[in-house]
């Protein structure tokens, strides 16, 4: 059985990845910061990405035949706020695990963002130059570098999702579901496009991206863009909400206080060949999230705060 550790293991991504790979069959060690997890069905460990020699010692005790890096100062505004501890854990601690990882072949994916680009082009490939606009954009461009530098043989993948979360509030889909079933109107930006993927097939791709053992920048995005509004409205559709609640509103009439990207449509040609399939699109992964509420995983997240 494979020993996977998943840092970032309170996070969205991390806790549902550690689920579903504990689902599939692999042993999981999740490694959490802050915020602890209650009564989750792998073992977890809080571990300070701000002390390197702590780092080394959790990382040698874990014992892990593979890593998936989740971890990460994910706030906008708070790396806007605090820019040295954004780029401790997005860049100085990942180009740590990075190096880690390499001196005890563990084969490691390091999980970045499609805001390393600054939305002027959209459809973009892993070739095309990043720009990053903020603090955490800026940082999480870092960590890709620290870690290829590292670690050659690690795949980085940028990646942007949506799912059920351990706090219920941290997902694009989560604002939607909350407002809309509360009967609470909200704006949707019609100018802002992206390519999210559900996390349980963000999940799915990550581990067939570690059984092939890729390494490079891949990106792992449903295969088709949306307008943020537009997700809102099949969101609505898919769980049977009022779409008239979401109102269409440019991106630049917002009151965002951290400057974002607008395009982030991208290109995943080159993780599809690699992987020798489609990656799922809009109607699969809306339907998932709407399959995965009904059975519970919802409230089963939820509980591992509370």
């Amino acid at each position: 059985m494979t020993r996977l550790l998943v840092t970032g293991a309170s996070g969205m991504l991390g806790a549902n990845l550690a689920l579903f790979a504990q689902n599939g069959g692999y042993e999981v060690l999740g490694w959490t910061n802050s915020r602890p997890l209650v009564d989750a069905p792998f073992a977890t460990r809080a571990v300070d990405f701000s002390d390197q020699q702590n780092l080394e010692q959790a990382f040698e005790a874990a014992q892990a035949d593979a890593l998936i890096n989740c971890a990460a100062q994910a706030n906008l505004d708070a790396a806007e706020k605090q820019p040295e501890r954004a780029f401790r854990v997005n860049a100085e601690a990942a180009g740590e695990l990075a190096k880690l990882a390499r001196v005890a072949n563990v084969p490691m994916i390091h999980i970045s963002t499609d805001a390393v680009f600054d939305g002027t082009q959209g459809n973009y490939k892993e070739t095309d130059a990043p720009n990053p606009l903020n603090t955490y954009a800026k940082s999480k461009l870092a960590g890709e570098q620290a870690v290829a530098l590292s670690n050659p043989e690690a795949a980085i993948a940028r990646v942007v999702f949506y799912g059920w979360s351990l706090t219920g509030t941290r997902s694009l889909a989560e604002f939607f579901y909350n407002n809309l079933t509360a009967g609470k109107p909200v704006n949707g930006f019609i100018d802002m496009f992206f390519s999210p993927l559900y996390v349980a097939h963000l999940a799915e791709a990550l581990l067939e991206m570690l059984e092939k053992r890729l390494s490079g920048i891949y990106h792992v995005y449903a295969p088709e863009s949306l307008s943020k509004y537009d997700f809102g409205m099949r969101l609505a559709r898919e769980f049977g909400l009022d779409a008239r609640l979401i109102r269409p509103i440019s991106a630049l009439d917002s009151d965002l206080p951290t400057r974002r990207s607008l395009n982030l449509s991208m290109n995943t040609d080159k993780l599809q060949a690699a992987l020798g399939k489609p990656l799922p699109g809009h109607s699969e992964g809306l339907s998932a999230l709407h399959a995965d509420l009904d059975s519970g995983l919802r409230q089963k997240l939820l509980s591992f705060t509370h």
